[in-house]
């Protein structure tokens, strides 16, 4: 009988396992509210605030009281009739596995002989009270978990000790009348049998078998909120070994044992202010999963991308890694030669050399010989060149350097671009080429939901891969922007002078369209 109750309850433990049913919203507690933490652990807890210690402390729980009714059985030589159980409980949390829990119980039992040899034995009917006081420790099966959050239902095995006090009466019949056997004596046998004839007492005085028993048992706990849960379970008590009279009726050297199937109810108690729910229900990993999904608490690093020679173009863009300092450069790293004539403008000592005048020697200064001018003529004209290379070299935030054409998409969700939008692509990486100091910001639209958005980002990601790597365009002169009120199935391309990132993260990959 025993058996086939384990195997009804581990069926109903992996069926409500299976459901994943869990608390996936809820933390249990705030771990940067002071108010739940101990004094004597609230160094700790700075330290952790303060990122010079990498474990939060142990907030404080509450415990639990618990009351029960069910069904009682004593199981020995005699056949048990189904017997009363009430109990009352305290339940501490260690931590979030473990956990210890004073219980008492008290039960009333019966039984009779069922065939006629039974009663030719000597077996006899019997009626029983009984007195628990014990402790338990109980292990929590379900509250670590690395899927979902605080568990809805907890699965529990207990195991623990409990000190017994139980009278049995068993009926003789007759002259004989009634015995009450209590106490143990040598060798496991009873003490003293007090005999009572018509409700008087013939023989002995009256007295209790008191003893100690090993407990273990199963149970689940359904949560019903932060205050009330309800649970199920069994608990076996064995009796010392030897002792058979738990029914009236010794059979050699067995001993009887004594099942308890209760119905709970358990009330969380404490200042909810000041104190957490029971940490078994509380999944420690909750902090854990929840700062890596959204850091609040970790010293994130600031990106460092290596640019070794300092000309603000990254290593990994640079096409020459070694410019001098100083040196002004291009999108691409490598230093800027603006009339051509090999020699970069860090060393060019005539950076507008006409064509007419190469080769150039070492300095960049050209073969022509001066015009027949005055002083004051060739100076201006040093001056003018000097304010034209400047110009040159200078960024451009004029906005307004003529309209570029929108791309259009087929589709939502549909991110490839089409041969006309290859072709509309190309002619706006001529006019950046034409104009190589410029910036582009690239517009996406569709902001009513995630899945919109994620639209909108491959749409913008996919025109500026293409720019950067079928068209040479550098990915640092385009501004990604997405998400905007607009038509979703459209991308505009604008020349801007505005300041913005070239490189956004996805905002939700989990939805990516095709």
């Amino acid at each position: 009988m025993s058996t086939k109750k384990y195997l009804l309850f581990a069926f109903l433990v992996v069926i409500l396992q299976s459901s994943g049913i869990a608390q996936v919203n809820d933390w249990g507690w705030d771990w940067k509210d002071s108010s739940k933490i101990p004094a004597k652990r609230m160094p700790q807890h700075n330290e952790f605030l303060n990122n010079n210690y990498p474990y939060p402390a142990k907030p404080r729980d509450q415990w639990e009281l618990g009351f029960a009714a069910g069904v009682s059985r004593i199981y020995g030589d005699v056949k048990s009739k189904v017997g009363f159980g009430g109990s009352l409980s305290a339940r501490k949390a260690l931590g979030h596995i473990f956990s210890l829990r004073a219980q008492y119980i008290g039960s009333f039992n019966s039984g009779a002989p069922t065939t006629k040899y039974d009663s030719v034995i000597g077996q006899k009917a019997y009626k029983s009270q009984t007195h628990h006081l014990g402790i338990d420790v109980i292990a929590s099966l379900n509250t670590l978990g690395f899927y979902r959050g605080n568990p809805k239902f907890n699965f529990y095995i207990l195991g623990g000790t409990s000190l017994i006090a139980t009278q049995v009466k068993v009926d003789y019949g007759g002259t004989r009348g009634e015995r009450i056997f209590y106490g143990i004596g040598e060798n496991n046998d009873q003490k003293g049998i007090i005999t009572t004839v018509g409700g008087v007492t013939v023989n002995g005085r009256k007295g209790w078998s008191v003893m100690p028993t090993v407990n273990f048992g199963a149970g689940v706990a359904y949560k019903i909120n932060n205050k009330i849960n309800v649970g199920f379970e069994n608990k076996v008590s064995l009796t010392s070994p030897g002792y058979d009279y738990a029914d009236g009726f010794k059979s050699g050297n067995s001993n009887d044992y004594y099942s308890y199937t209760s119905l709970r109810l358990n009330i969380n108690m404490g200042n909810s202010s000041k104190r957490v729910q029971p940490l078994y229900w509380i999944n420690p990993n909750n902090y854990i999963y929840n700062e890596v999904n959204k850091p609040q608490h970790m010293k994130m690093p600031k990106v460092k991308l290596d640019d070794k020679d300092g000309d603000g173009v990254t290593d990994q863009f640079d096409l020459e890694p070694n410019t001098p300092a100083g040196a002004k450069v291009d999108t691409h790293g490598r230093a800027l030669d603006t009339d051509g004539d090999g020699v970069p403008d860090f060393k060019d000592k005539e950076m507008l050399t006409s064509q007419k005048c190469f080769p150039v020697n070492n300095e960049g200064v050209g073969t022509c010989p001066d015009p027949a001018c005055c002083k004051e003529m060739k100076d201006e004209v040093s001056k003018l060149k000097e304010e034209l290379a400047t110009k040159l070299t200078k960024p451009s935030l004029d906005p307004n350097l003529g309209e570029l054409p929108s791309i259009q998409f087929k589709g939502k969700n549909n991110s490839k671009l089409d041969k006309v939008a290859q072709d509309l692509l190309a002619s706006i990486a001529q006019k950046m080429k034409n104009n190589p100091n410029s910036r582009v910001k690239v517009i996406g639209y569709g902001a009513t939901d995630k899945k919109a958005q994620q639209a909108s980002w491959e749409k913008v990601n996919a025109v500026i891969k293409y720019l950067v790597e079928k068209q040479g365009i550098a990915e640092n002169r385009f501004i990604f922007t997405y998400g905007q009120e607009g038509d979703p199935n459209t991308v505009d391309v604008q020349f801007t002078a505005e300041e913005g990132p070239n490189v956004v993260p996805a905002p939700h990959p989990n939805l990516k369209g095709k």
